[in-house]
């Protein structure tokens, strides 16, 4: 066994980024002392609190923002609540939203295909985290470009997020939050900062759950023919990002689950929050009529990344449903 892995690193080693395997590798043993230090109490409750808290901003920047809003367009957020999602997006280090969305469009796009950029097929570790280790694939590289980003390229808020990514990322990731509970509440640099890393870590593997479970598991009531399946557990540890087989058939709904299955999705009710306010608009949802004359026929693969996919007029045509959300 252990010459097939020296026979494999040999032979692919130019493909790993190592940066991130460096990272990833190294952080999880860093996690783990923080597991300890939080389960025997050596960790404030501060501490913990604080990291809760930002791990869960963090993951709503990805979910409300570079997720529903940006990769699939499935509402419309006015400025305040845009640059509210980029800051928050500071607080995970994955990628600039750009980066995100476009790569996101993409898995959807070419879903469990070469030019997935986290190919479920591929095994579950790969889906999970794997693909963060290794240089994109040729073909996942061409099908890209093939991907219509001219909105991404054309929001403001999201080049200036792009431009100072680099700077304000480790800020946010990284500095601030080992540095803040030293300094306010006399926690351990030790602490703070292994702590601070398990919240990382948490997140990177909340947004991997989705790829992995969710891409693996689960019930597929509105298209067997897709890889996606739906996952009670995944959406509740995700902010409603485990219904995965409903949304890979209708990408654009904002919910990013079918009515009756919305209970643990409080993304939406953060949206649905934005909205009552007028900061969040033009929510996106197929009626409840549509989405089981879907699943009625579930033999056919639909692969759409969003709403301004040039294939979705087909959809819309086919089933002449309106579209928007009050």
């Amino acid at each position: 066994m252990m010459a097939s892995i020296i026979s494999y690193y040999r032979g692919n080693k130019d493909k790993f980024v190592w940066k991130n395997i460096a990272l990833l590798f190294g952080f999880h043993p860093i996690a783990l002392f923080a597991l300890f230090r939080v389960l025997s109490g050596s960790a404030s409750l501060n501490t913990v609190l604080f990291n809760f808290a930002l791990g869960f901003l963090g993951f709503l920047s990805l979910t409300a923002g570079a997720h529903r809003l940006w990769s699939h367009k499935a509402y419309k957020a006015r400025w305040p609540l845009r640059l509210m999602l980029v800051l928050f997006n500071f607080l995970i280090y994955e990628n600039p939203i750009i980066h995100w969305a476009r790569d996101h469009r993409t898995h959807h796009k070419f879903s469990e295909t070469d030019a997935d950029p986290h190919d479920s097929r591929r095994g579950f570790f790969y889906a999970h985290m794997g693909w963060a280790m290794l240089k994109k694939r040729p073909e996942v590289l061409k099908k890209g470009k093939t991907i219509d980003q001219s909105d991404l390229q054309n929001d403001k808020v999201l080049k200036w997020q792009e431009k100072y990514y680099m700077l304000l990322m480790p800020l946010g990731t990284f500095i601030l939050p080992t540095v803040i509970p030293a300094y306010y509440w006399q926690e351990t640099w030790a602490n703070a900062y292994s702590v601070n890393i398990l919240r990382y870590l948490w997140v990177l593997h909340l947004h991997g759950l989705i790829n992995s479970v969710a891409h693996t598991f689960g019930e597929k009531r509105f298209d067997k023919n897709i890889g996606p399946g739906d996952s009670v557990l995944v959406s509740a540890l995700t902010l409603g990002e485990g219904q995965h087989n409903y949304h890979h058939t209708f990408p654009w709904d904002f919910r990013g689950a079918a009515t009756g299955m919305l209970r643990w999705n409080l993304t939406l009710f953060f949206i649905l929050a934005c909205a009552k306010i007028g900061w969040a608009y033009e929510m996106k949802a197929p009626s409840d009529e549509i989405v089981k004359k879907r699943a009625a026929r579930t033999g056919e693969e639909t692969h759409l990344w969003g709403w301004g996919d040039k294939d979705i007029e087909k959809v819309i045509e086919e089933y002449k449903f309106s579209t928007t959300v009050d």
